[in-house]
């Protein structure tokens, strides 16, 4: 990967679906038959816990071949204080480019941009083998909890990220995914027919039925 062959920018209104569809892409039956990534994008934009100064894609030679964005949510602090944070993803590079060092760059990049807008910390659901390379740590080292889930559950998925040094200092409490993550299933089987056919296949490893 040379370093000057692509760019990292604002998604723009009119590049909506060609992002949906890399999601799509990208996703499809990774976790799961199928997958909802692509519609959870299209609903979030929406949202009004949306970021969209950190609403980014990478572009190569014209195309599209990788996406992030954030949303804010809180941390419910066990003292009563709710502490703002972001959460991140979908976030994707295009199958055919996957493991060549794009996926970390805009990682890195993102993460450099929200720190800038002042943002604390980011938490959110991911494997820490990719992810620890750009500083993520498992939540559970900060003290905080991924809502809905058992003490003696593997929470090894749930990550932090502090952007601002001490941010979570003293803290310990309950994170909170967005809302607008939970996603009606037959909503996304509808939405999913604007797309071209695709076969959905259980596979090994599969998170979800």
């Amino acid at each position: 990967m040379n370093k000057n062959d692509f760019s990292i920018r604002l998604e723009r209104k009119e590049e909506y679906r060609e992002v949906e569809a890399l999601i799509r892409e990208s996703f499809w039956n990774v976790y799961k038959p199928g997958c909802s990534e692509h519609y959870v994008m299209h609903v979030l934009r929406d949202d009004p816990a949306f970021v969209k100064e950190l609403d980014f894609v990478v572009e190569q030679d014209g195309r599209l071949i990788g996406q992030n964005m954030f949303m804010r949510t809180v941390i419910e602090a066990d003292d009563g204080r709710q502490i703002p944070v972001l959460t991140m993803g979908p976030i994707c590079i295009a199958n055919d480019l996957k493991r060549k060092g794009y996926g970390k760059k805009l990682l890195d990049y993102s993460l450099e941009k929200a720190a800038g807008l002042g943002f604390g910390a980011v938490l959110f659901e991911g494997n820490i083998l990719f992810y620890g390379k750009s500083g993520f740590r498992y939540a559970s080292e900060f003290g905080i909890r991924y809502h809905d889930l058992p003490e003696d559950a593997d929470s090894s998925f749930f990550l932090c990220r502090e952007l601002r040094a001490g941010y979570l200092d003293g803290i310990t409490g309950v994170y909170q995914t967005p809302k607008g993550y939970y996603v009606d299933d037959a909503e996304v089987e509808e939405f999913d027919k604007e797309f071209p056919p695709k076969e959905k296949l259980k596979l090994p490893g599969q998170l979800f039925e």
